[in-house]
């Protein structure tokens, strides 16, 4: 791939370049673009060999990368990186726990329980932390207001993001509102699927590797005009790609399991959020009746 356009000055112009370029990359290259969008902080703090090795890849297609996206190097893609992380106050704090978690975890003599709860436990610490950096005000108000303004909320989730799903299907009931739980009962998930229109949204929770079936009802939904927020651990994940709104979540990995910590804390301001404001707009319409 040649290089194409001016290279990306800030992170979020890194950010979007790579989303719009990244069907049209190589598989190699979406395979680094997707770590440069999932892991930010290991290119901004870690040397090029650390992160070709992290990423499977080899160093060279990593500056392959870098100039298909203008740059003339690993490097000056490196730097945005690294002045966004310093720009952000802690980030950089942030990657270096991280860093120093993977690295305690699983030592001889931590095998007993008391230790296991205590690596979880800072592991989910760390995810929340992270949550507070990767979904920020501007996305939770959007997102509670595709919520709000949908006739019908079509809530799936498969294997480890079901409970998460299911979660968010009894609370949003909870609070008032129209919800079908798309569980696949009886492997009917598809006909749940076409009762969509284009005044309802999917709320689509998937995490790597992505349920085929919720992945196809992410596609039937767009076919149907419905609204659609994804809840995933990668901004191009197949449902991302095609979603109005996606929020993207990093869940600790423990020992090779993967907690849903951030996920449920993601969840619960999702239905308090709109509750809240329910009880806005009840309290405003009764003043401007008063």
């Amino acid at each position: 791939m040649t290089e194409s356009g001016p290279a990306p000055q800030t992170v979020d112009e890194l950010r979007v370049a790579i989303l719009d370029r990244y069907d049209g990359f190589s598989k190699r290259l979406q395979q680094i673009g997707r770590y440069v969008l999932d892991h930010p902080d290991d290119l901004a703090l870690e040397t090029l060999a650390v992160i070709a090795e992290r990423a499977d890849v080899q160093p060279s297609a990593i500056v392959r990368f870098a100039k298909a996206l203008g740059y003339p190097g690993a490097s000056p893609m490196q730097r945005v990186l690294r002045d966004g992380f310093l720009a952000g106050h802690g980030a950089l704090g942030y990657g270096e726990r991280v860093r120093q978690f993977k690295a305690s975890t699983g030592k001889p003599g931590r095998d007993d329980v008391g230790e296991l709860l205590a690596e979880f436990a800072d592991g989910d610490i760390l995810a929340l932390q992270n949550l507070q950096q990767s979904v920020g005000r501007t996305d939770m108000v959007a997102a509670v207001r595709l919520i709000d303004e949908a006739d019908t909320l079509y809530i799936m989730g498969f294997r480890r993001a079901f409970p998460v799903a299911a979660y968010l299907a009894y609370s949003f009931q909870q609070v008032g509102k129209r919800t079908v739980f798309m569980d696949g009962v009886a492997g009917l998930s598809r006909q749940q699927a076409a009762t969509m229109t284009d005044r309802d949204l999917l709320v689509a929770i998937s995490y790597h590797p992505y349920s085929e079936e919720t992945i196809e009802a992410v596609g039937m939904a767009r076919a149907a005009d419905a609204q659609i927020l994804s809840i995933t651990d990668s901004l191009v994940a197949p449902i991302a790609k095609l979603s109005t709104q996606t929020l993207q979540v990093h869940e600790a990995e423990v020992r090779n399991f993967r907690s849903l910590a951030a996920s449920i804390c993601l969840a619960q301001t999702l239905v308090i959020g709109l509750a809240f404001q329910r009880d806005r707009g009840r309290k405003g319409r009764r003043k401007s009746k008063s």
